[in-house]
């Protein structure tokens, strides 16, 4: 078969990595992908966000299964359009990505579901936002209702922080229009953690657990980035919390896509907060979550394409998922300055002196000339397996130290377990 993965971040070269053994795939096309993808798929000129031309691109190319990375050609509507030409997509309607492209949206969902969640007040006027601020106290949780590429939350620490905030999200406008609806929230305390689950509309089965680290600096401090690291399993979960998560989270939200009439079909990424052993969502994405993808499906061992098949034929419970017991780590070498402003065209080097069992997923790099250069943020995540989460860490710093390129950054603490009180 021939499959087009859409994207081009380290996430989609994980998807690539992991589609390109299976054995039903004769054919990998990736728009617009990159150098990294390149040794293991076709990469095509067109944007993820190009509905359009990619639609086109389907059809004349005979794509059996078009994969959607991203969250924008999601909450765009790229799967509608792909199922209205008859055409074969994994990734959910533009109805059921509101709950990543709205805050809100997603809120009320919870709420509604008596699913466990911070409290929230949502607001769509400047004047009205500063008269509450602090109304749950501080530190404050300040989101931007849509999407804004991980970055719209701000984590406010008194009030002259958040005036601050929502003056940058209603006012000045930073993250454009997904500021025009402010989402305030209670904070939490406890232990950060993320699953991914595969949702065919009537099922939801969870895999293996992994833990992100948002913030740029070592020890969860500075600016919430688009992650800057992640290892699997999550050093928190056992059985009793599997079996909380089960209860009080998975079953309570595939009861109320059915109720809502969500026939989510697809990718549902649960972040987590665990405060005193009891799991409280913190948001939703509606795709594969970067870089938890690379610790992920590093350990899965049955083939995706039946993954994905079993999910788009609403089959998922006769599907047996199958991973690997080896520990995974992932490090994310970001560019100097990132989250805020920072270069391109970086020359980098070493990346061909990595271990045989340690993979660098390229996030955002570009060639030039025959030579990899920078091209984004978040650059590379070197990733490694091990018997322990120490070995995983350990070959993945041993190995990152090898690639270089001017202003490189990673944090020095991924595969330590943070307790936030």
């Amino acid at each position: 078969m021939k499959i087009l993965v859409v994207g081009s971040g380290g996430r989609e070269h994980a998807i690539v990595w992991k589609l390109a053994q299976s054995p039903k795939v004769d054919k990998i096309y990736c728009a617009p992908g990159n150098p990294g993808i390149a040794d293991l798929a076709e990469c095509v000129n067109i944007t993820a966000e190009d509905c359009d031309a990619l639609c086109q691109f389907a059809k004349e190319n005979d794509i059996d299964l078009t994969v959607v990375g991203p969250e924008v050609p999601l909450t765009e509507g790229i799967t509608d359009q792909f199922q209205k030409e008859g055409l074969k997509v994994f990734g959910p309607n533009k109805k059921c990505a509101q709950l990543e492209g709205s805050k809100a949206f997603t809120k009320e969902f919870l709420i509604r579901h008596r699913i466990p969640t911070a409290q929230y007040k949502e607001f769509t006027d400047l004047t009205e936002i500063k008269k509450e601020v602090g109304l749950f106290g501080y530190p404050m949780v300040i989101k931007a209702d849509g999407l804004a590429a991980g970055k719209g939350v701000v984590i406010a620490e008194d009030k002259e922080t958040a005036l601050k905030a929502f003056d940058e999200m209603m006012a000045d406008k930073v993250f454009g229009r997904a500021g025009d609806k402010v989402v305030v929230e209670e904070f939490l305390t406890g232990i950060e953690t993320s699953i991914l689950c595969f949702v065919d509309g009537n099922t939801i089965v969870p895999m293996v657990p992994a833990q992100d680290y948002k913030k740029i600096f070592d020890n969860d401090e500075g600016p919430n980035t688009g992650g800057m690291g992640t290892y699997s399993p999550s050093l928190i979960y056992d059985d009793k919390l599997d079996q909380k998560i089960n209860e009080k989270i998975l079953t309570p939200i595939i009861e109320g896509f059915k109720k809502d009439d969500l026939d989510f079909r697809g990718i549902l990424f649960i972040g987590l907060m665990i405060q005193n052993k009891e799991p409280k969502v913190l948001e939703f994405n509606v795709r594969f979550g970067d870089p938890e993808t690379q610790t992920v499906l590093t350990r899965l061992e049955t083939d995706l394409v039946d993954i994905m098949e079993s999910v788009l034929e609403g089959r998922l419970t006769e599907q047996k998922i199958q991973w690997s017991t080896k520990k995974t780590v992932c490090v994310v070498m970001a560019s100097g300055g990132y989250p805020g402003r920072y270069e391109k065209g970086k020359l980098i080097s070493g990346l061909n002196d990595i271990d045989e069992k340690v993979i660098v997923f390229h996030a955002g790099t570009k060639e030039k000339d025959g030579k990899i250069m920078t091209n984004g943020g978040r650059v590379l995540g070197v990733t490694a397996w091990g018997d322990t989460i120490e070995d995983a860490q350990d070959k993945a710093y041993e190995n990152i130290k090898r690639i270089s390129f001017e202003g490189a950054y990673y944090r020095k603490d991924i595969g330590k377990l943070l307790i936030k009180t």
